[in-house]
């Protein structure tokens, strides 16, 4: 129990310096600052993302590249048909593009988690490695779709010319797209903590720790594990739009397995299963990419080697190195 208040203690914390940063460069005059903060905090939402199918259900996924550049494509393809004033689709009704990040999200949310619902019902049949593998086979599908869809810019991307709209806020402003997306992450993240400690998170984590007993209780291991990657899905598809928004650009490099894997560094680096892991794996990704890719190319050796001793010698990630282990180690 200490170790738990703890932790949201940590959390409290870390919530704070990642509020506090961004603030600081913009009274300082430092744009390019507040952007980065805007791009980790991005990346965080959608490591929180697989963090529910990981850390919380068992569930290894190396596709949720896929969901963060559906999202994106979302935020695109409306925007592209928004700028050219041509509707998206004149039969059996006309579907108009939009700027609106409201209806654009809603949009991400729901082409994510159908397309999550679709690969999650095929490749929860499966488990281990068997699972891992078809989650990449499905993302790489949808990858090269990407790339062979000329309609939207096939392999160079579609660009976004405006960043879209939201109610009240001027989004052009890089401090003001960061509240946006620093208040979109703190929402997922109150609703990951409610629903873990809601029934059906522990009924989730019930299933990553024993299948066969949770089914003796007359429940659906299997309907509980879709649950949950479609609820990963569409989070993540939500950290892919305000991606979209972020760059001005999608293209298919936001759907490789590259990405696949960084997300789940940013897990690993964080700790898995804890709360704030993605965010804090986020920033340290963002920090390094930053700092030693400024005089190197090859910055991605110091990430490995701090993925390496996280890995052999901080099991919890660096919340468990801070705040101590628990149950989730």
């Amino acid at each position: 129990m200490r170790e738990l208040v703890t932790e949201h203690r940590l959390n409290i914390v870390l919530a704070l310096i990642l509020l506090g940063g961004p603030l600081v460069a913009h009274f300082a005059d430092e744009p390019f600052l507040v952007t980065l903060a805007t791009r980790a905090t991005i990346l965080a939402l959608a490591g929180v993302g697989l963090n529910i199918a990981l850390g919380l259900g068992g569930l290894v996924s190396f596709g949720h590249a896929a969901f963060f550049g559906l999202g994106g494509y979302a935020v695109g393809i409306l925007a592209s048909h928004h700028q050219t004033y041509e509707p998206l689709m004149t039969s059996p009704f006309v579907i108009n593009g939009t700027n609106q990040m409201l209806v654009l999200w809603l949009v991400a949310v729901l082409v994510s988690g159908l397309a999550a619902l679709v690969i999650g019902a095929l490749s929860l049949r499966t488990s281990g490695v068997y699972f891992i593998m078809i989650t990449l086979a499905f993302a790489q599908m949808i990858y090269y779709f990407a790339i062979s869809w000329p309609a939207y810019g096939g392999e160079d991307g579609l660009s976004i010319y405006v960043r879209s709209g939201f109610p009240g806020i001027n989004t052009l402003k890089p401090l003001s797209f960061f509240l946006l997306c620093y208040a979109v992450l703190m929402l997922v993240l109150i609703g990951q903590w409610r629903m873990t400690g809601a029934r059906f998170g522990i009924a989730l984590q019930a299933v990553r720790q024993n299948e066969g007993r949770v089914a003796a209780l007359g429940l659906s291991p299997y309907r509980i594990k879709l649950a949950a990657f479609v609820i990963s899905g569409m989070v993540t598809g939500l950290a892919g739009a305000l991606y979209a928004d972020l760059n001005r650009f999608v293209s298919p490099s936001m759907m490789s397995w590259h990405l696949s894997g960084e997300i789940m560094v940013f897990i690993i680096l964080g700790g898995v299963a804890r709360l704030f892991g993605p965010v804090v794996g986020a920033c340290l990704f963002v920090l390094f990419e930053h700092v030693f890719g400024s005089f190197t190319t090859h910055w991605q050796f110091f990430l490995g080697a701090a993925l390496l001793a996280v890995v052999l010698f901080a099991r919890g990630g660096f919340i468990g190195l801070v705040a101590g282990r628990t149950q989730h180690d």
